[in-house]
């Protein structure tokens, strides 16, 4: 599976962003997909996930502020993120892999990552 993440950008505190996540390969239904951040100095932080048989997972930091949604028949995994605030400045990727983790390690995958800034 390769993975081509885009949609990252500049956006003000409070305001709205949408991240894309192309998926090729044609066992993509059968793989969880999540998306992670990684600001400078930091280690990877899962964001959302979107487990193969249907389930979505959050973190606290993203819970009612973000949407992870996926569509397996284009092969693409979205990543809706409202109210946003300067802490989510980061780069983002898109993963996939076989078993859902929050941790970075469990996945097989990884879109090259898109840079978002969240001013202030």
């Amino acid at each position: 599976v390769q993975l081509q993440a885009s949609g990252g950008g500049l956006v003000q505190a409070g305001g709205s962003l949408g991240l894309s996540c192309a998926a090729s390969g044609r066992a993509f239904r059968t793989y969880s997909v999540a998306w992670f951040r990684q600001a400078p100095g930091k280690e990877r932080e899962f964001v959302a996930a979107f487990t193969w048989f249907g389930n979505t997972y959050y973190p606290d930091s993203a819970k009612g502020r973000f949407t992870i949604s996926r569509d397996n028949v284009k092969n693409t995994v979205n990543l809706q993120m409202n109210s946003l605030k300067p802490e989510d400045t980061a780069v983002y990727y898109c993963a996939a892999g076989t078993v859902y983790t929050r941790e970075p390690g469990g996945y097989d995958y990884w879109g090259q990552g898109t840079q978002v800034t969240v001013s202030s």
